[in-house]
């Protein structure tokens, strides 16, 4: 049996972790998915468990290493924001991946915005609303003046794709995505590392900076691989997208969150956008995207759980609901007549059933989805939106979505792996000798 030439993508969510396996023509090959039991931090809030996430990848790395059904080529990963892992002077990690949805103290948050600028001056330079924790800088910030005994530890920081990587290549690296995923780090004007990071000796901590496409050599297991650096996912999952298309468009890719791209609007973060949850990330050409973020995913899972629970149901009750007319207009009605906005506010007593409660929840989801991607568009207005992720298979989110931008077109995309891909796209030339990427999107336009 000839083994199969494949790259290996580990893509780290919040929620699933996976291991995927393209061949040269980036057909999915392979793929496993785990989810990892969370732990508790040093203060007890729940946190991703780094130990487990250690172990699981240097497992799967190896497991695929050693099957002779697959001649590992390279390997790259994935991995959201916003988290930081901290490596001892050893190159050992401290066992610690602080949640970004950990309360950040407001004092402390107070004290440095009084030392370095107002909250709206800081945002707009860094193209990062203020957010916490969701602002991976202010969790070093915090450790300095809060656990100076955990900060004193630390010889080297990492964002999580770059700790990723440095699992399987030893090598530390930072990255241009994972800088710009809202870190409040990095200064969009100077590109650089914001004054308050150097006033608090904090860049000294973080490895050199190179470019997203870079890789490393190693040998493993007997095998020569080049590992790439790793990406951030949101800026991951637009790769395909900006390398095949020439139309502008906007792309809403959905999961826990949901991330609104334009990365055809060069405009400057204003004051009002960073005010409604706008941001920049920074794609690997180094360019910045305007982005918008709504927490889709979450609102949905905790909507549809409370639908699920009060009418007795399993909780994947709505994958078998159609978009029904009737209910959407009487959703509508419910919504307006009562001034509902947060499905909290929902009377599930009221309501005669669980379609109509479903219906309720993706309008109301919708009419939040339709604002945030609004703020992303600039001018001129594309005319296309690109729709990823968990939701793009949803028909009645996707029908409402269409009735809510009419001359627009909407496309749900196929592409269910679009953030593995782009990390696989972006180590192509080190390789593969085929095409860059699939020459079709496996768009389904909407309506």
């Amino acid at each position: 049996m000839i083994a199969i030439p494949v790259i290996v993508i580990v893509d780290i969510g919040k929620t699933n972790k996976k291991l995927l396996l393209y061949d040269e023509s980036y057909t999915l090959v392979h793929q496993l998915i785990q989810t990892i039991p969370e732990t508790l931090d040093d203060d007890g809030f729940p946190s991703e468990n780094l130990s487990l996430l250690t172990e699981l990848v240097l497992k799967w790395v190896d497991e695929i290493l050693a099957d002779d059904k697959f001649d590992v080529k390279a390997i790259n990963f994935t991995a959201y924001g916003a988290s930081l892992v901290y490596l001892d002077e050893n190159g050992q990690p401290l066992p610690i991946l602080y949640n970004y949805l950990k309360p950040y103290p407001a004092a402390l948050s107070k004290e440095f915005y009084r030392t370095y600028g107002s909250p709206q001056t800081i945002a707009l330079e860094t193209a990062s609303p203020m957010l916490g924790n969701l602002n991976s800088g202010m969790q070093l910030y915090w450790l300095k003046k809060c656990k100076p005994e955990i900060f004193n530890q630390i010889h080297t920081v990492l964002h999580l794709p770059q700790y990723i990587s440095y699992l399987i290549s030893g090598r530390v690296a930072s990255e241009k995505t994972s800088i710009g995923c809202h870190t409040q780090l990095w200064d969009f004007n100077l590109n650089q590392y914001h004054r308050w990071v150097k006033s608090e000796q904090l860049d000294h901590l973080f490895p050199p900076l190179v470019d997203s496409s870079s890789s490393y050599s190693i040998l493993r297991n007997g095998k020569e691989i080049h590992v790439g650096v790793g990406l951030h996912d949101s800026s991951s999952a637009l790769i395909p997208y900006t390398t095949l298309l020439n139309t502008p468009f906007v792309l809403i890719s959905t999961g826990t969150w949901s991330i609104s791209l334009n990365p055809f609007n060069q405009d400057p973060l204003v004051e009002k956008e960073l005010n409604q949850d706008c941001l920049c990330y920074i794609q690997p050409s180094g360019k910045p995207v305007k982005a918008s973020r709504l927490f889709l995913g979450h609102l949905h899972e905790v909507g549809s759980s409370r639908i699920a629970a009060h009418f007795a149901l399993p909780q994947d009750f709505f994958v078998s609901i159609k978009y029904d007319l009737k209910n959407h207009e009487l959703s509508i009605d419910y919504i307006n007549g009562r001034q509902c906005i947060d499905f909290e506010e929902v009377d599930l007593m009221e309501i005669g059933s669980p379609d109509l409660a479903y219906h309720i929840l993706i309008a109301m989801l919708i009419d939040q989805q339709v604002n945030s991607t609004s703020l992303v568009f600039g001018c001129p207005e594309p005319d296309t939106i690109l729709l990823d992720g968990g939701f793009s298979q949803n028909e009645l989110f996707l029908t409402i979505l269409k009735n809510k931008f009419p001359s627009k077109r909407i496309f749900a995309s196929m592409l269910s792996q679009s953030t593995s891909l782009g990390a696989a796209s972006i180590l192509h030339p080190l390789w593969n000798k085929t095409l860059l990427i699939p020459d079709s999107l496996d768009l389904r336009e909407v309506g």
